[in-house]
Order: structure tokens, then sequence, then C-alpha cells
């Protein structure tokens, strides 16, 4: 009896202590026949991917298996896996830099482990270390350091993406889960080139994000149910939206990047603006870090606050307008010339002025990420 009491008592305790994610388990099997390497001038964004992927699988009874660093391959999910029924998914987006000196770099990667930390918990998908996990990341970027392009215009795109592979159709959270990274060689993200003006068609009627949603997480969700709202954006002639929220027409972002402006304020102040964190915005590594850089700077006041339409059209005819510009992993910043809105063309003074901080800020990135300036933020491979 005693002995059946103490068995019982050791599975309950198996069951509560799951397995954590442990880098030192990874199980390396690379593949064995390889790709040709892409020029890095003619690249696609996302449309080519390296040989080898990272796989990490969960469940609620074992926690998490080994992480494995295999060859590239098609998943093999049941058709009711909770991920395809009801978006029970999240994906991360960073970069590998080759720098000037041929080292390898990530930049600033533990705030993309922080984010898809928490939107991990907003999906109700499991957790993970962090730190384990950005080391497994570190790894497969080295077995597949030859896929980081030779050229401080491209990059290594990082697709860290977690669903739910629940074999049910309840609404519920699930019991299983993968864990994926995949590899892509990127040039710049926009088409018309890394640094050309964009153009964007802001209406109200579409709406990205709303409060207590999951507009601050990165959820494949939200950039799904924008593809239709920037299917007309094209249609109109605009590149981008301009995702505009509540009766009062607040500026929020800009396609998936986050918006800046750099203006004369209502107070007559030089001032760079950006939404505030409330919960619609998604907190950006390179949002956090223009932050930080201008905060450190210390010639301009720097704000997060709410920005409405009706701000910027008053701005515009006094002239108080200097550079606007959106900001993202993929393209870094991207400056805006023109906004669509309420059937008029608002042009944005963004290149007639330099664009002097668009080009600073851009400048300043591009050296911590390609090695050619000293920084924290750079993390070696």
């Amino acid at each position: 009896m005693h002995l059946g009491q103490s068995n019982d008592q050791h599975t309950v305790h198996l069951k509560l202590c799951p397995v954590l994610m442990q880098a030192s388990d990874l199980v390396i099997i690379p593949a064995t026949t390889f790709k040709e390497k892409p020029d890095p001038n003619g690249l696609v964004f996302g449309t080519v991917f390296t040989d080898n992927m990272l796989t990490i699988e969960w469940s609620l009874a074992s926690g998490w298996e080994k992480p494995y660093i295999k060859p590239l391959e098609n998943l093999s999910l049941h058709p009711a896996s909770s991920s395809l029924h009801y978006a029970i998914e999240l994906f991360e987006g960073m970069k590998a830099y080759r720098g000037v000196d041929g080292k390898i770099r990530l930049f600033r990667p533990s705030l993309n482990m922080d984010r898809m930390a928490r939107s991990a918990r907003r999906t109700t998908l499991p957790s993970f270390d962090q730190n384990e996990l950005l080391e497994c990341i570190r790894k497969l970027v080295e077995v597949e350091k030859e896929w980081v392009p030779y050229s401080t215009a491209a990059s290594l795109y990082i697709r860290p993406t977690l669903i739910g592979t629940e074999p049910s159709l309840g609404v519920k959270k699930p019991t299983k889960a993968l864990l994926y990274v995949i590899l892509s060689p990127v040039g710049p993200y926009f088409a018309s080139g890394s640094f050309s003006p964009i153009s964007l068609w802001a209406d109200p009627k579409y709406v990205r994000a709303w409060k207590g949603g999951t507009g601050d997480c990165k959820l494949g969700g939200n950039y799904g149910s924008s593809i239709y709202a920037q299917q007309e954006a094209l249609e109109l002639g605009c590149q981008q939206v301009l995702w505009l929220y509540g009766e009062d027409h607040q500026i929020t972002e800009v396609g998936t990047m986050n918006l800046f402006l750099y203006w004369i304020n209502e107070d007559g102040e030089n001032e760079l603006a950006t939404p505030p964190l409330d919960g619609i915005i998604l907190p950006g590594v390179t949002r956090q870090s223009i932050l930080d850089l201008a905060r450190n700077w210390g010639e301009f006041k720097v704000s997060e606050r709410y920005i409405t339409m009706s701000d910027l059209t008053a701005a515009l005819e006094e002239n108080r307008v200097k550079e606007m510009f959106g900001a993202g992993t993929a393209c870094i910043v991207c400056p805006i010339s023109k906004i669509l809105y309420k059937g008029k063309h608002l042009h944005i003074p963004t290149m007639e002025n330099g664009p002097q901080l668009t080009t600073r800020f851009l400048n300043k990135l591009s050296d911590i990420q390609y090695g050619r300036e000293d920084s924290d933020w750079a993390v070696l491979i």
C-alpha cells in the first residue's frame, strides 16, 4: 500500500514537472545536399530558404522535446490542427548580418525573444526559456553561416514560428505545439528599393487592431486580415496602408511598420513622435532602438503620444512637418512622401528635408548591424 502510494505520488510529480527547453540537448543532423546560394542583389523578400531548419516539439504531457537542426522539409500536420482552424500561432522576425569585418551579428535579439514570449502567453501557446531558444537559433545561424549574404545591402532573415498542433476542433488551449525556425536571405523589403519614399492610403473603414485585442502581439491573424485593405491601397495607387483608429482617426501603424513623425509640434518644439504602446501598437525592435538613440542624442523632444489626422493636416498647412517614416526589421526605416486621405493627396515633405533624420537613423542602425560601429546591441554569432 505504502509503495503504491509512493509510486502514484512520483507519477503526479512527473506530470507537474514537464521538460524545459534545453539548448544543450540540441541534435544537429545537417543537410547533405546543398542549394546554390542566390545573388544578394536579386533577392526577393522571403522567397528563398536555406538548407536547414530548427524544430522543437512540445506537449502538455512531456514538455519540450529535444531541439533538432535538420534539413528543411515540409511539415506534417493533422488536418484538425488548431493553428489551421483558429490561428493559434505566432511568429517573430529578426536578422543576421555579415559585418564589414566578416563577423556575423544579431541585432538586439533578446527583444525579439521577449516579444515572442508575450505573444505565446496571449495565444495560450507554451512558454519557453528565451535564452535557451536564442542559443538554438544562434547554432542554426552558425550551421547556415554561408547563407548570410556577403553584402551590406542584404541579410539573413530569421523567422521563429510557434504553432498549435492540437488535433482537435475544440476551441481551447492546445496540448501540443511545434516551434520551428526557418531562414531566408533577403535584400531590400520594398521592390522600389531600400530608401525610396512610399505613398500611403488612410481610410478609417479598415482597422488593424483594437483595444483589448492582439495588435501588440506578432500573430499571423493580424497580418492575414490586413491583406484586403492592402489590395485596395494598391488599386488606388498607394503602396501601403496608413492604419487609423477611433473616431478622431488616430495614426497608428504603416503597413507592417511602426510610424514616426518628425515635426514642430503645437508648442513650437522640434519633436520626434510615435504612437504609444497602448495595446494596439506592435512594440517593434527598430521602434525601440530609434527611441533609445533619439533620447540619448538629446537634441529634440522625443514623445510617445497620440497623433490624429487632423493634427497632421493642420501641421502640413502650417509647414510644421519635417519628416515622416515607417520603421521595422525588414526595412529599418522607410520615408513617406504622400498620403491619400478623404480623396485628397497630402504631400509629406520628407525627401525635401534630406531626409536628414530618417537617413541618420538608417546610417546609425546599419553601422551597428554591419559592424562599422561597436555596440552592445550587436550580438556576435
